[in-house]
């Protein structure tokens, strides 16, 4: 973010407020005085991107009444207005066209005397270099399955245009700027802290021999390849409060049972990152849904501040989001349509694409995993083996895990409660916070792993503290790939990836036609953003105002119930899903595959194929068919049978079944 303060000097402000004020073409600000005594603060993007809008932020730091002007710097007026004491003002939309224009001049003119100066002079780039980090750091990744290396240099080339174009300060830039605060974000550093925890938990249970336990416990029911998928697929459905919660417990949990009955660690990933987001999506008590129906909000807000229909602005203002949230469901195409997918390939046993060559090495001897797979997560070190001696107890692993999961939900609902008041169990459970809950759980859960390993006698504190330090370091390589990430997407916020974006991909056209290109925008740049949420804040707030301004609402048509209306809302939430579920430098993506202990580019190539034949699916099955005409419940039947027969004649079975292998072999190849 560029900030910038006026000069301090009285003399300096003076000089430079008169020429401001008498620049060619403005109207001169008047305040009740000529001393230039006003400090005006300006903070704005790093870098800018011709002809894409933008939006500054002005302060002053006396915390006056004021008036302001924002000029180019041959004096053409960009915005004008009041700045209210003791706020700040956001201007939104500005744009500039070329360097010329630059540096723009803030003139602040107080009500009652002063006058001050602020400058905002950022490096301007045409846009398509917004697409540079992110492309460079995915192409890279695909092409030399090196991750560390491609999401460092997606993040050095974002800092090289902020540095303007200096290649040594964009070093200092990728560490200070990005990568530093991307571990300090409070958020952020909750993700890491639970996840070190969930792995330091289950490095207890597994040094304590619960989790042979519980892979000989689930043995007589997971008898088989198709029958452990299934398992894992319904945990997946089970935990649908928190798409975190539910990759790192379903993930843990299934993979010694998924190991042992040789899946590929791919397939278990793929399992695992389809039935975590899709689920808590279309699940109206979890962690999203607070966030989801805030953004809704929004776009209602102002929806109805800029119709001209006095009917239809009441209509939407009277609106609830969280009704317009429920009525979205069955227009998520794209969630709904991947849990559809992962039934069908546990069902039919067939795959196709470079899963099915994963499968086919696994089931043939050549490893759950391929030679070579640089592994998100060290389980082959020892470190995580169970204790000789170690009694294989189903209920040492079960407890904890069970603690988590009962105290992420507790804490929602108490947490919630305390925010909303004794409102609805949705309203509850959106206004909790989720990263304090999920650091209660894993905090719980490696406690009562310790807890039971030790009053046992399995293992003595210092061994339970030995394994749960080992379980958190097998996980560094998947830290150092979820911080870079969330460096990227920093990065991609301050280079304006998602502006540029939404920009050329907003042209108008027919409002049936809107729902299924809203789909793709998300798509877009929730892939080369890595994150969902924020496609979601982005398109919310601009395309459900489109839409009502394109005639897809109306009292008279049914008020906000309109197909396209809601058809374009559930666009936006499926493709933001879509996105994230396909880009390998999404934080989900990255604990999908820690989680499994899978190679984190295997993961990503494996499940790109079945991602993408869902998205074309829901697109054409779903977005379009229905803004046209077709029920919901029809566009279902025909996308779920397109997706069975895209396996039935695309997918091929890997080989028989194979039957559970005894408990005490070491590896399963």
């Amino acid at each position: 973010m560029y900030s910038c303060t006026g000069p301090s000097s009285r003399v300096a402000l003076s000089a430079l407020g008169a020429l401001l004020l008498l620049a060619p073409g403005a109207t001169p600000l008047s305040g009740q005085g000529a001393t230039a005594d006003l400090s005006v603060g300006v903070d704005g993007p790093s870098v800018l991107l011709r002809g894409v809008p933008f939006n500054l932020t002005i302060r002053l730091e006396d915390r006056v009444d004021a008036r302001f002007q924002v000029l180019t710097a041959d004096g053409r007026e960009l915005a004008a207005g009041e700045l209210p004491s003791r706020e700040d003002v956001q201007i939104r939309d500005l744009e500039v066209g070329d360097r010329a224009e630059l540096p723009l001049r803030i003139a602040v003119a107080g009500a009652t005397g002063g006058s001050g100066e602020g400058s905002y002079d950022p490096p301007i780039f045409p846009g398509w270099i917004s697409l540079l980090p992110p492309l460079v750091a995915i192409a890279l990744a695909l092409i030399f399955r090196e991750v560390v290396i491609s999401l460092f240099l997606g993040v050095w080339i974002g800092a090289f245009f902020v540095a303007g174009l200096n290649p040594l300060n964009a070093f200092w830039r990728s560490i200070d700027t990005f990568i530093t605060p991307s571990v300090a974000n409070s958020g952020n550093a909750s993700i890491l802290i639970f996840s070190a925890l969930l792995g330091g938990m289950v490095g207890v249970i597994g040094r304590c021999g619960g989790s042979r336990g519980i892979v000989a416990a689930v043995r007589p029911l997971a008898t088989s390849p198709r029958r452990a998928q299934l398992a894992t697929f319904l945990a997946g459905l089970a935990i649908f409060f928190d798409d975190y919660a539910n990759t790192l417990i379903v993930g843990n949990t299934f993979r010694p049972i998924t190991d042992k009955l040789r899946i590929s660690r791919e397939k278990l990933a793929y399992i695992v990152d389809s039935t975590a987001a899709p689920v808590v999506t279309i699940v109206f008590v979890s962690t999203w849904v607070g966030f989801e129906i805030s953004r809704i909000q929004d776009g209602l807000r102002i929806a109805s501040q800029q119709t001209s229909d006095p009917a239809l602005a009441a209509s939407l203002a009277n609106a609830s989001p969280f009704t317009v949230f429920l009525e979205t469901i069955p227009y998520l195409f794209y969630p709904i349509l991947a849990l559809a997918m992962v039934g069908l390939i546990v069902f039919t046993r067939r795959d196709f694409g470079p899963m099915h060559g994963a499968e086919s090495r696994a089931r043939s001897g050549g490893g759950v995993y391929r030679e070579g797979a640089q592994l998100m997560v060290d389980t082959e070190s020892g470190g995580l083996d169970a204790k000789e001696g170690a009694p294989h107890r189903w209920y040492n692993a079960a407890i904890p895990i069970f603690t988590v999961v009962i105290v992420v939900v507790l804490g929602l609902y108490y947490d919630g409660r305390a925010n909303a008041g004794d409102g609805s169990l949705w309203d509850i459970f959106g206004a909790a916070d989720p990263f304090k809950t999920l650091l209660w759980g894993s905090l719980a859960g490696a406690i009562v792993a310790m807890t039971l390993s030790v009053t046992q006698r399995i293992l003595t504190l210092r061994e339970s503290i030995e394994g749960l330090l080992a379980g958190a370091r097998a996980m560094m390589v998947a830290f150092a790939i979820l911080i870079l990430a969330w460096s990227l997407g920093l990065v991609t916020e301050e280079v304006g990836t998602a502006r540029y974006l939404t920009q050329i991909l907003s042209d108008n056209l027919d409002p049936r036609l809107l729902p299924a290109l809203v789909f793709i925008t998300a798509a877009a740049i929730s892939f080369a953003t890595g994150t969902s949420w924020a496609t979601m804040a982005i398109l919310l707030p601009l395309v459900v105002p489109l839409m009502v301004a394109m005639g897809g609402a109306s009292p008279a048509a049914g008020g906000l119930s309109s197909t396209l209306l809601l058809g374009t809302v559930s666009a936006v939430l499926a493709g933001a899903i879509f996105g994230d579920h396909c880009s390998p430098i999404s934080d989900t993506t990255v604990l999908s595959s820690m989680a499994s202990a899978c190679d984190h580019m295997d993961h990503v190539r494996t499940q790109l194929p079945y991602a993408l034949t869902v998205a074309v699916t829901a697109l054409l099955a779903g977005y379009l068919a229905t803004a046209f005409g077709l029920h919901p419940a029809i566009s279902y039947a025909l996308g779920i049978a397109g997706l069975y027969l895209t396996l039935r004649f695309l997918g091929r079975r890997s080989g028989d079944p194979v039957r559970s292998a005894p408990l005490s072999e070491e590896h399963p190849e």
